[in-house]
């Protein structure tokens, strides 16, 4: 009996999990989150044209919309206590990655070793130039963190007032 006891607890757990996961809320009519990986150039573009006027930063968000982790973290960016923080300092490049068959380019500019998992992060000043790029795979598990976490990554990077 003593044995089957943590096999029982441990798939209460799993199922505690599962039930967790499923009701994080969702984009709007669970619309995706990166869009056609074919606008990624232009998106990134635009967003740095946008960070100059608007003296923000710009951060990139490579990842896939088969990815749990990706939308915790689009989740976490818009949770109340980070979507001001991010809204006030950044513009959010979601970049699709396909199957990790699109945009390798566009990641191995900015320096994100798509190897390590998805998502993954790049953080731009207002004229483009890279500040940062996660390289160890920070975020791919963004299931075992919390909001927090999002939070701290903002308040470390976003820009110095004038």
């Amino acid at each position: 009996m003593h044995k089957t006891f943590p096999l029982r607890l441990l798939a209460q757990a799993a199922a505690l999990a599962v039930m967790l996961f499923c009701s994080l809320p969702s984009r709007a009519g669970d619309q995706p989150i990166y869009p056609d990986p074919s606008t990624a150039n232009a998106d990134v573009a635009h967003a740095i044209r946008q960070a100059s006027m608007t003296h923000k930063r710009v951060i990139l968000d490579f990842g896939g919309n088969w990815c749990g982790d990706c939308k915790v973290l689009d989740i976490y960016f818009h949770d109340p206590a980070n979507l001001a923080l991010l809204d006030q300092n950044f513009i959010l490049v979601h970049i699709n990655v396909g199957n990790f068959d699109r945009n390798a380019a566009l990641a191995q500019r900015y320096q994100i070793p798509l190897e390590k998992g998805v998502p993954a992060l790049a953080v731009l000043d207002n004229r483009g130039r890279l500040l940062y790029s996660q390289r160890t795979g920070e975020f791919e598990s963004m299931r075992r963190l919390d909001p927090g976490s999002v939070t701290s990554f903002l308040l470390q990077w976003k820009p110095e007032k004038r």
